[in-house]
């Protein structure tokens, strides 16, 4: 088992997460974190400590199809983005965009990579 990052964290980002994580498996995009898969030692510490709720067990996804998708989401964009083990500012509009659904889906992911500290 492992833990994800999915699309309710796009745009939002509070980062409290990271923070807590053993083993600094976060990793930084402009508007987006993700989790190496391989890296998490599957502790759950970063899920109770997400706000918006966008952090999962893989086993937790309603289908196996979705879990999939945010697994292999995750694991791209955290062999590219910096890895980030510090809190940072969240986007100053991150509340108007925490319970927008489908913004993968819609576009609003942004492949840049963000600061990472």
């Amino acid at each position: 088992m492992t833990y994800l990052v999915t699309d309710n964290c796009i745009k939002c980002k509070n980062m409290d997460c990271v923070e807590v994580c053993p083993v600094d498996c976060f990793y930084e995009g402009e508007n987006f974190l993700v989790i190496n898969p391989d890296e998490c030692i599957d502790c759950g510490v970063c899920e109770a400590e997400c706000g918006p709720g966008a952090i999962l067990a893989d086993n937790a996804f309603a289908s196996q199809e979705e879990s999939a998708k945010w697994f292999d989401i995750n694991m791209k964009y955290s062999l590219i983005w910096p890895v980030i083990t510090e809190k940072g500012v969240p986007p100053s509009d991150a509340d108007k965009w925490e319970d927008v659904p489908n913004k993968y889906e819609d576009g609003h992911l942004s492949e840049l990579p963000g600061e990472g500290n």
